[in-house]
């Protein structure tokens, strides 16, 4: 399985609660940037799976619009800024092979996206993900291995 961690593009920070945060112009911009730079290693995810938080949904709608994806995109409850990153990893893993997912793409947020990489990969610090930043986790070999990670690019 190969393993896509997306962090949503920039989100303004004017709303009533962390959830309701939505995109800036600058994170649609982002977004849209990552998703193409995510046809060089994907021409469709198996699976998705989203945090419930706006600025999540909007970043998937522009990824949505490259991606042609299969009906296994799913709305997590555990993908959200604060939760447990090890019970995350399991969940993750648990939906992957229940639909025999080879590529799966994961929309959340700082800092669990940071620590799902520590805690999938053994060894590993937990990155920084810039807003819509991306890392790819190989799980082909048998053991997780933490292949790259991109930002998009600032003008």
């Amino acid at each position: 399985m190969q393993l896509f961690l997306m962090r949503h593009g920039e989100a303004s920070f004017e709303a009533n609660s962390d959830k309701e945060r939505i995109l800036t112009s600058l994170g649609q911009q982002q977004a849209a940037q990552m998703s193409s730079t995510l046809t060089q290693y994907a021409s469709e995810f198996d699976l998705v799976l989203l945090s419930p938080y706006i600025r999540v949904q909007q970043t998937w709608a522009q990824v949505s619009q490259i991606f042609l994806t299969s009906s296994n995109v799913h709305i997590l409850d555990d993908l959200i800024p604060s939760a447990d990153p090890k019970q995350t990893a399991v969940v993750i893993q648990a939906y992957a092979e229940q639909f025999e997912a080879k590529k799966v793409l994961v929309i959340a947020h700082m800092p669990l996206l940071g620590y799902l990489v520590s805690e999938m990969v053994a060894g590993t610090e937990p990155p920084l993900f810039a807003t819509a930043g991306v890392s790819l986790i190989d799980f082909s070999t048998g053991s997780a291995e933490y292949v790259w990670q991109q930002s998009p690019l600032t003008k």
